[in-house]
């Protein structure tokens, strides 16, 4: 029997899967809900599913190249990572936020229309694609600086004006004297198929789905 790997992020989407595992009757070792076990692959109840913890973006490249059959990953990584290796089959309905524009609390103040007459603006993000397709749109050239980490540090540096990233309860966001300028996409988590494997084993997949479906 072909077992079946499903990927899922680190962090903090584990407490939103923990109820939804059990209304499905998944049960993973007790080391992946452990945060500081260093295991990756871990079993489950079930003899042909095994799941494997890796970073959110992580999670779309190995279901894109069939290293995972299977993955749960944010709506912000499928607009990121665009691939037709990556099918979305369903959305969980966990792990919500938001992905906005923000920008230091005294340049927000000065200007409530944050984009007027602007040709060219630089944001620091790591989600360098959603950032030049969303101001490509808007006839607004943009210099997207990479980041993958500590990105409301990057305004008080003066790297940039603005940033593009995920924003939840927005205290980081105050803490950091930002501020929300303009939410640009309701987030979710979703299920997600690698097309391949979504043939290979349709049916082993598609018992899957519809247990994450009814829970």
């Amino acid at each position: 029997m072909k077992k079946i790997l499903m990927a899922v992020p680190k962090g903090r989407i584990l407490e939103d899967l923990k109820p939804l595992f059990t209304k499905i009757n998944l049960i993973p070792e007790k080391e992946f809900f452990d945060g500081s076990s260093r295991k990756l692959v871990f079993s489950t109840n079930r003899e042909n599913l095994e799941l494997v913890q890796v970073r959110s973006f992580d999670v779309a490249t190995f279901v894109k190249f069939g290293a995972a059959d299977i993955g749960i990953c944010g709506l912000d990584v499928l607009e990121e990572f665009s691939s037709k290796e990556i099918f979305p089959v369903l959305d969980l309905g966990i792990g919500k936020c938001r992905l906005s524009i923000a920008a230091k609390t005294s340049f927000a103040t000065q200007d409530t229309d944050f984009l007027k007459n602007k040709s060219h603006i630089r944001v620091a993000t790591k989600y360098v694609n959603v950032a030049q397709n969303y101001f490509s749109k808007l006839g607004i050239q943009v210099e997207a600086i990479k980041l993958n980490g500590s990105i409301e540090i990057a305004p008080q540096l003066n790297l940039c004006d603005f940033i593009l990233d995920l924003v939840s309860s927005g205290k980081t966001l105050e803490q950091n004297q930002m501020v929300e300028l303009k939410k640009i996409l309701d987030v979710s988590s979703y299920l997600v198929v690698n097309r391949t494997s979504f043939k290979v084993s349709n049916n082993e997949i598609n018992q899957l789905i519809k247990e994450f479906d009814v829970a």
